[in-house]
């Protein structure tokens, strides 16, 4: 018969199976590591946002939400606090609990453990778990540690994916500039410098006029770059064209172009 700590880490692999090869939903690591030990677990970034939330208790939430962005996030005073964890501790109470969360005065009785997911050398956040009544077993911090790798490798996948991303977006870009005559680069420096934002109207012959140049080559720089993908562009008649900026490589790459000559 399996043991009970095998018995759990199969739960949590069950998690990691069913994201199929994508990248695995913190939120549901976090409910299935929540479940098997019956524990509050939050997994956070390493600047505190929450990556994946699992209350065991309901009423018993120590994240907040930012107003401007609705994302949900650790205090910032925790989230410095935790992260110059560099080993796990395990089974905190009391006043180790309020060296680490001042506010947390009414949840002393509370078994909390920290561990911190690490990768490639790096902090890339921290593992956080509570509960009442029952301490963290020697088993159970198995599991946690088990559980912070996994997570530690899946935010490694991530970032390297969100560089790939990045970089293709980027290079993008730098062709379809390449793709301009010295006269079309002039007239898309005019036309974004005169967007200023991700979107706008503009009218070309207004800027054909003040730049010197013809309507013409305003309208085939456009259109190269709309069928490189980086804008989006849409004739309004006698008002103008409306612009939008679909990649956000776009401005800093011609701004590189334009610093360069």
């Amino acid at each position: 018969m399996a043991s009970e700590v095998l018995q759990k880490t199969r739960r949590i692999n069950k998690t990691l199976q069913t994201s199929g090869g994508s990248s695995v939903s913190f939120e549901l690591l976090a409910g299935s590591l929540g479940e098997v030990l019956n524990a509050n677990v939050y997994v956070l970034s390493s600047k505190g946002k929450i990556l994946g939330l699992y209350l065991n208790d309901e009423a018993d939430s120590s994240v907040v939400e930012e107003e401007d962005t609705n994302q949900k996030m650790f205090p910032k005073e925790y989230n410095k606090s935790l992260l110059k964890i560099n080993e796990t501790l395990d089974n905190l109470t009391g006043e180790e609990v309020l060296k680490l969360f001042p506010d947390e005065h009414g949840r002393l009785e509370k078994y909390t453990t920290i561990v911190p997911i690490l990768g490639s050398g790096q902090r890339l956040g921290t593992l956080v778990l509570s509960r009442y009544n029952d301490n963290f077993t020697d088993d159970d911090l198995v599991i946690s540690e088990y559980s912070a790798t996994v997570i530690g490798l899946e935010v490694l996948r991530a970032l390297s994916e969100e560089l790939e991303i990045e970089m293709r977006k980027k290079a993008v870009v730098q062709m379809a500039i390449g793709t301009l005559s010295y006269s079309e680069l002039e007239a898309v420096e005019h036309i974004f410098d005169e967007l200023n934002g991700k979107e706008g109207l503009l009218v070309a012959s207004k800027i054909a006029d003040r730049v010197g140049i013809t309507r013409s080559v305003i309208v085939n720089a456009l259109r190269k770059f709309e069928s490189a993908g980086v804008i989006e562009s849409r004739s309004l008649g006698m008002k103008g064209t409306h612009i939008k900026i679909l990649n956000d490589k776009l401005i800093p790459e011609l701004k590189k172009v334009k610093n360069s000559n």
